[in-house]
């Protein structure tokens, strides 16, 4: 047996045992935090409050121990997590990376079982294999648009509270209350930070980590400014609030306006991949010679490099910086 059958078959099993033991663990462990949590709160006992002060966020990138120690010995680790963080799915990096195996390994010894073309099969798992990330970084900019959207709204409320009297800490936490996910969720975690003692600006850091966003980057450095220069900050951040609203009006016009473009790179980018696959089922002897000879393998990777390369290429020219 070849051995890149045998690998695939190792790492499709590997997938198919190791996922369910991922979700069994992640249960039992969220059950017992529970558990104990109930159990501190219903007692006043000095044993139980230490319980309390013991619990700590899990850092852990997997709850395989083994696959958790050397995931931290790499930097490509964290850089998931904070992915996964900033798009608000409730996966750990060793999860990740477990089920783009599982998507690699199936079609990939699906394909080199019944066409016996590892090429190929490599080609499509690698594909299919990107998937999850490629769902991870949609689920990450789908939350930074809802943020940007909320925003404006949300510094109107923090400026309405600051003419009302309130301090800029409780405004903050005003918009944690008022506002929706994910503006509510992030004010929020911006907000407990301050009460247990993080200085404004690490807080206010943090939430630029977390959304790294153009338009909350304009609104902490605003804050910022006034704090150590002093003014009228419901001024300031209701200045802010009009320049974010403007920017994103630019940038919707922009869109409209460079439209035809996107729809031609996409129209392009598809248009062989639909094209060879419907000549296929007319004709499968002749496409199959595009993957049964060395030439027709060539002129794949040299039409899938010019295909990518041309995308990229009417991206960048579509792609305007407001």
């Amino acid at each position: 047996m070849p051995p890149l059958v045998l690998v695939l078959i190792f790492v499709g099993v590997f997938t198919v045992v190791a996922v369910p033991v991922i979700a069994i663990g992640s249960t039992r462990r969220t059950k017992q935090v529970m558990a104990t949590l109930d159990s501190a709160l219903a007692t006043e006992s000095p044993s139980a409050r230490e319980q309390i002060i013991n619990l700590r966020k899990d850092a852990s990138l997997s709850s395989i121990p083994w696959l958790n120690r050397k995931l931290l010995q790499f930097q490509l680790a964290p850089y998931l997590d904070g992915l996964l963080k900033q798009a608000n799915v409730r996966w750990s990096a060793g999860k990740l990376l477990l089920i783009s195996a599982g998507c690699f390994a199936a079609p990939a010894f699906g394909i080199y079982n019944q066409w016996g073309n590892g090429l190929l099969g490599v080609g499509a798992g690698l594909l299919l294999g990107a998937a999850p990330f490629a769902w991870i970084l949609f689920m990450r900019n789908r939350r930074f648009e809802k943020f940007q959207a909320g925003l404006p709204e949300a510094l109107d409320l923090m400026v309405s509270a600051l003419r009302a009297g309130h301090s800029l800490i409780a405004s903050m936490g005003l918009v944690a209350r008022e506002c929706a996910d994910p503006v509510g969720s992030e004010f929020k975690t911006c907000f407990d930070e301050q009460n247990y003692g993080l200085e404004m600006k690490a807080a206010l850091d943090n939430m630029q980590h977390r959304v790294p966003i153009q338009d909350l980057k304009i609104t902490c450095t605003a804050i910022m400014i006034q704090k150590e220069s002093g003014g009228n900050l419901a001024e300031v951040l209701d200045k802010t609030a009009h320049v974010i609203r403007e920017r994103f009006r630019l940038k919707r016009e922009v869109k409209v306006h460079t439209a035809q473009g996107r729809l031609t790179g996409w129209i392009l980018s598809l248009l062989p991949v639909a094209l060879g696959t419907a000549l296929y089922f007319v004709n499968p002897g002749m496409m199959s010679v595009l993957w049964h000879k060395d030439i027709g393998i060539k002129l794949i990777w040299a039409a899938v490099g010019m295909t990518v390369l041309g995308g990229i290429v009417i991206r960048n020219i579509v792609n305007l910086d407001v």
